[in-house]
């Protein structure tokens, strides 16, 4: 078994806090500059849909604060009405994100545009995207199976809407959103359940909570004042991390400036419930967002983790691979419920996790919406070949617990972890010693 030590400065910005500050900006009137901007493959698939759509943009490398280099873009915009018509399908390669949220804001363009991606995003449901779209007025227009290509014809005179999500999802959200700015008049979005809140954050609207259920006003045509984003750590990258250093004994790692949003921290709080060694230092808010550092220590014995409540499960989606591994590998067993909304991510995470424990030795037993993982690790063979799906969680889930453990495992796509963490396996090696 391997040790892993040393302090962690160059993790991966925050994906969705990226992808918002780069939409915000080009929904703006002036000069939006956001620092730290992530450069994995989905958010520079937002920038390039951006550029297609006429918004101009800059990107350089400036001096990092810890050393190293960060991400700065520039983005310049006259405000809501700034896209224009591309000429071409709008390519979102494997991001989901960019897809549903932009649908979003051409929906109120006065134009027509259609979104496609890659093999595995063409293969993903849409109609949650088209439904609230079309009450506004948009017209969606989906493949016969519900997913893209997506083609919007976007016009000016949306209408606003009171819509209630039926599942937690902070891209539908965020898209329903985005296009009620667009809107004449006030919209409001109910969550029965919270999910990540990056969006209203950034654009400051009101919230609150009304029966139970929480309450988004958007007032719409709204100018929007351009203004500077600092994109912390990303906090699903840092559950990788933190259960590397939980999963080797003798572990100690510092992971600093993480994004510490309780909408999307509540992975830690799993962690710790079930003795991981995890403390949290030098708490801030930054831009709205709570921030701090993490500090993992590998030893600890590990509980059997089982993950039901809604609304737990809707803040640690992102992160459920990693702890379903972490929790088998650690404790020998793994329960989720309430959790459909994996089988609808960059492939079924549900089933690839089940595959995948079950090459080695794993008793899984699948529901619609979890899993049951029992009789904890035993490969019979070696290399396990980890059947990756063009999904970079589940390809870093079971590289992690491969390093941590030493176990022989062979990812069929390992190139699949740059959509989020491009610099992954190169972190892993520079903290082992």
């Amino acid at each position: 078994m391997s040790v892993f030590k040393g302090e962690v400065t160059t993790l991966p910005p925050d994906k969705s806090i990226s992808h918002r500050a780069a939409l915000i900006g080009a929904l703006a009137e002036g000069v939006t500059e956001i620092t730290n901007f992530s450069g994995g493959f989905d958010n520079q698939s937002t920038l390039g849909v951006l550029g297609a759509c006429g918004i101009p943009f800059t990107q350089e490398e400036v001096p990092g604060p810890w050393g190293g280099t960060i991400r700065r873009v520039v983005i310049e915009s006259k405000g809501l009405w700034s896209f224009r018509p591309s000429g071409a399908p709008l390519e979102c390669n494997n991001s989901g994100s960019t897809m549903r949220m932009m649908a979003g804001i051409l929906a109120g363009q006065p134009f027509g545009s259609e979104l496609v991606g890659d093999g595995s995003l063409m293969k993903r449901p849409m109609q949650r995207v088209a439904g609230p779209l079309r009450d506004m007025g948009a017209g969606v227009e989906l493949s016969e199976s519900g997913t893209a290509p997506m083609r919007i014809a976007g016009t000016k005179e949306l209408r606003p809407i009171v819509y209630r999500l039926p599942v937690p999802s902070a891209q539908v959200k965020s898209l329903v959103a985005f296009a009620a700015l667009h809107a004449e008049g006030e919209s409001r979005i109910i969550e029965p359940v919270l999910s990540r809140d990056h969006t209203e954050l950034m654009l400051g609207l009101e919230a609150s909570e009304v029966d139970g259920e929480r309450v988004i006003v958007v007032p719409g045509r709204r100018r929007i004042e351009a203004r500077p984003f600092l994109v912390p750590a990303d906090p699903s990258a840092a559950c990788f991390i933190v259960a590397l250093a939980l999963l080797a004994p003798g572990s100690e790692i510092m992971i600093r400036d993480v994004c510490l949003n309780p909408t999307r921290a509540a992975f830690l709080d799993i962690m710790i419930a079930a003795g991981g060694q995890i403390t949290i230092e030098n708490r801030r808010t930054v831009g709205g967002e709570d921030i701090g550092d993490i500090l993992a220590r590998g030893g600890g014995v590990l509980e059997p983790l089982s993950i039901s409540d809604p609304g737990v499960v809707a803040r640690v989606i992102d992160e459920i691979p990693m702890l379903a591994v972490l929790s088998v590998f650690a404790s020998g067993s793994f329960e989720v419920s309430n959790a459909g909304e994996l089988r609808t991510k960059e492939c079924d995470r549900l089933n690839a996790l089940a595959v995948n424990l079950q090459r080695l030795g794993c008793l899984c037993e699948e529901s619609p919406d979890g899993m049951r993982v029992s009789g904890g690790v035993r490969a019979q063979h070696s290399p396990v070949v980890v059947e990756c799906f063009d999904d970079h969680r589940i390809a870093m889930s079971f590289a992690i617990a491969a390093r941590a453990t030493g176990m022989d495992i062979e990812l069929s796509d390992s190139a699949v972890v740059g959509v989020s963490f491009p610099n992954f396996f190169a972190l892993l090696e520079s903290l082992e010693v």
